[in-house]
């Protein structure tokens, strides 16, 4: 905006610049930020804020936040994770079999739901239940353990 426009320009010659004679324009009359908040400013942060002040739950030292991470995906997925082309090439071969890294698709752990086709499949991961390692096996496949 040109000077020529701001307010300034236009109170000029009137005293108190339109803040008024009483209540004064000075420079932080409630406090800096979030001053008086649990004071003078409490209606304002318990209206607008709830719960701002004050502890919720147990304090837990030197937590290790991914320790728990272990994202599982289950056996009928497995053969999505082969692309078309080499499901229809090795359809009828059984001497080969595709290798499916899981944990390059973000998963750690293989568990058991489904059915495999009676088709060799060699299956990289960090952990497989005992239900899909025996499944697995049972048409001819191979769990590897990554690290």
């Amino acid at each position: 905006m040109p000077t020529r426009f701001k307010q300034t320009r236009h109170k000029r010659g009137h005293v108190t610049m339109g803040y008024g004679r009483i209540g004064k324009h000075r420079k932080h009359p409630g406090g800096r930020g979030n001053a008086g908040g649990q004071h003078h400013q409490r209606i304002n942060f318990d209206k607008y804020h709830p719960g701002y002040f004050g502890k919720v739950g147990m304090r837990k030292f030197h937590e290790l936040k991914h320790r728990d991470h272990n994202p599982v995906v289950n056996l009928d997925l497995l053969w999505t994770f082969v692309p078309a082309e080499t499901r229809l090439k090795l359809k009828n071969n059984k001497d080969e079999a595709p290798l499916v890294d899981v944990t390059k698709r973000g998963y750690f752990k293989v568990l058991g739901k489904g059915r495999l086709p009676n088709q060799p499949i060699v299956v990289k991961a960090k952990e497989f239940s005992a239900e899909a390692e025996r499944k697995i096996r049972a048409v001819g496949g191979v769990c590897v353990l990554t690290a």
